[in-house]
């Protein structure tokens, strides 16, 4: 029950009986006419703009627009208790009692689909996140993007969208023959007691290069490894297939499968780079010119050679881009543009690509050819997961970096656990900037928003416990006719914008809404708990050890939230804590 899509189907009834009455004219379009939760100052429950965007093409002030709608609201609704103008001509509704049991009700009923849109129009969408080269174990920079496209996949399928999420594996190019070159240099140094050369700056340190090396000589012994070039092809597929293991290994302890993983030399070999090359050249998208050198490149040093352009300043990047070097080599966003087409060509609706911060300046052209290739301006959207901080005791805190110079995945689940990496990364907006705090995540305290939100669930658990309902049980209560105090009906209008939440966290690709909004939810059933302290009436249980119907009813709702909101963050909600 989504009590601002009901009333703003209310509304826009209202203004388009009076337009036929002749009383009201109207925009071409109704969008902008919405219904939203209030200011906090407000004593009201839902708020609408709805003299705002039609005073202008009536001619009338929107405060003189807003008095003459409250009289023709409050003559088609009998669940409104007060209603009343805000300036400069917003209108704020504030709902009785009888609106809230059966807004109760309607929870209890629905409990597992509460807060989703069954109404909307059903897409089909391909996220593609993570797609780290598999050179080596997932850092710390992907994990913040992993799970934001992981989180942003769970929203879509919530509102039952068709959602498939995507791994590119990067297996072609410089990258993978260093990286290939750097396990077959490990295998001779075991076999064969070689040194490895550790200052050549062209190959890959660390542990786990070595355990990738014992591995394939563990299960290859028919292999020799004689020359690089006698084993490369083999050892190369050898060498991605051990090292995108350790990745899926990473990403399942996170708490995250793809449904796809991609190959870039799949694509590339099935000539997937000249179909796009060729398409794009059909319509006249494709020449031969010059571009300016990059800006880091020395520029007396730069010389300029005729490539084969796209133009992707026609369609908004800041200058066309390579598809193909003076050499006939083709670029890395060549390749990329047959990755993009192959997605494409799988009739998806939307495509959905996690970016990390490094790749921010990439969007321009990815949406570029994407355009070109689709002839749908909004066939891409992109979000860019930007870098974590990690800090203990307000210093910038440097775990152990067993595989290599960095911090890996596996080593921030090691130290906090999975459920706190994924709520902590999300909690807040991708777009900015996350310190990650080591101390405040182990906190038993509200300053741990995680410990926080699954304390607040754990609580309920162990009332129903007392008295003995499980707490996943359907709750069979038929006479709703509760009165509630107004610190229950703060709980109420929270527990009424959790569809609202995710309307936005949806349309916005934004998830950090979803734990800022439990962390909400649990505030305020906690401060509700703690007046049972002090005021014997408001303890959920009773002296005779027993529970009131409309507590039950009151848990059960905040309970359905709590679960369905960590579901959606994939974080656990342990009944005892």
């Amino acid at each position: 029950m989504n009590i601002f899509d009901i009333y703003l189907d209310k509304i826009i009834k209202i203004v388009i009986e009076q337009n036929k009455k002749g009383v009201l004219k109207l925009p071409e379009k109704l969008d902008s006419i919405n219904v939203d939760i209030p200011p906090k100052q407000f004593d009201s429950d839902i708020s609408t703009n709805a003299p705002m965007v039609l005073a202008k093409i009536n001619e009338i002030k929107p405060i003189e627009l807003a008095n003459k709608f409250i009289e023709l609201i409050k003559k088609e609704d009998s669940n409104i208790s007060n209603i009343e103008v805000a300036r400069p001509g917003f209108i704020n509704i504030k709902f009785n009692e009888n609106f809230w049991n059966e807004f109760l009700k309607n929870i209890i009923n629905s409990d597992k689909i509460y807060g989703s849109n069954q109404n909307t129009k059903k897409y089909k969408y391909l996220v593609e996140f993570v797609s780290a080269n598999p050179t080596g174990p997932l850092h710390v920079g992907h994990c913040r993007g992993a799970i934001l496209g992981d989180v942003i996949s769970n929203i879509l399928k919530f509102n039952n969208h068709e959602v498939v999420k995507e791994y590119y594996v990067n297996d072609y190019g410089n990258q993978i023959v260093s990286f290939t070159k750097s396990v077959y240099l490990r295998i001779r140094e075991i076999l064969y007691n070689e040194k490895f050369p550790n200052d050549n700056p062209d190959l890959y340190p660390g542990d786990y290069i070595i355990e990738i090396a014992n591995n394939i000589i563990k299960e290859n012994k028919e292999l020799d490894f004689l020359t690089f070039e006698s084993v490369c092809d083999k050892l190369t597929k050898l060498s991605v297939d051990h090292s995108l293991n350790f990745v899926k290994s990473n990403l399942i302890n996170l708490g995250i499968e793809h449904d796809n993983f991609v190959s870039e030399s799949d694509i590339i070999y099935n000539k997937g780079v000249e179909e796009v090359v060729e398409l794009l050249k059909s319509r006249n998208f494709v020449y031969e010119g010059k571009i300016d050198p990059p800006k880091s490149e020395n520029n007396s040093k730069w010389v300029e050679r005729n490539q084969l352009l796209f133009k992707s300043s026609v369609f908004g990047d800041d200058k066309d881009r390579a598809l193909q070097k003076s050499d006939k080599t083709w670029t890395y966003f060549a390749g990329d543009a047959a990755y993009h087409n192959n997605k494409i060509n799988r009739k998806f609706d939307t495509l959905i690509n996690i970016l990390g911060a490094d790749h921010a300046g990439y969007i321009k052209r990815i949406t570029a050819v994407v355009e070109a290739l689709s002839r749908n301006k909004n066939k891409i959207k992109c979000k860019v997961s930007q870098l974590v901080k990690l800090i203990k005791d307000g210093k910038p805190f440097k775990m152990s970096k067993r595989k290599g110079d960095y911090i890996t995945v596996e080593d921030l689940i090691n130290e906090v656990g999975k459920d706190a990496t994924r709520f902590i990364m999300l909690n807040r907006s991708s777009d900015v900037e996350l310190d990650f705090d080591f101390t405040k995540v182990k906190e038993q305290s509200k300053d741990n928003p995680l410990y926080y939100v699954q304390y607040c669930y754990a609580r309920i658990c162990s009332v129903f416990r007392h008295v003995n309902i499980n707490i996943n049980d359907t709750i069979n209560i038929k006479n709703f006719n509760f009165k509630y105090s107004s610190d229950e009906i703060k709980i109420l209008k929270k527990i009424s914008e959790w569809p609202k939440c995710i309307e936005i966290s949806s349309n916005k690709l934004e998830p950090h809404r979803i734990p800022v909004y439990l962390y909400d939810l649990a505030s305020e059933f906690h401060s509700y708990w703690n007046l049972g302290k002090e005021k014997e009436e408001l303890r959920f249980i009773s002296k005779d050890k027993k529970i009131s119907d409309k507590k039950i009813v009151f848990l059960k709702s905040i309970s359905t939230v709590i679960k369905s909101g960590m579901k959606i963050i994939g974080v656990d909600t342990p009944e005892k804590m």
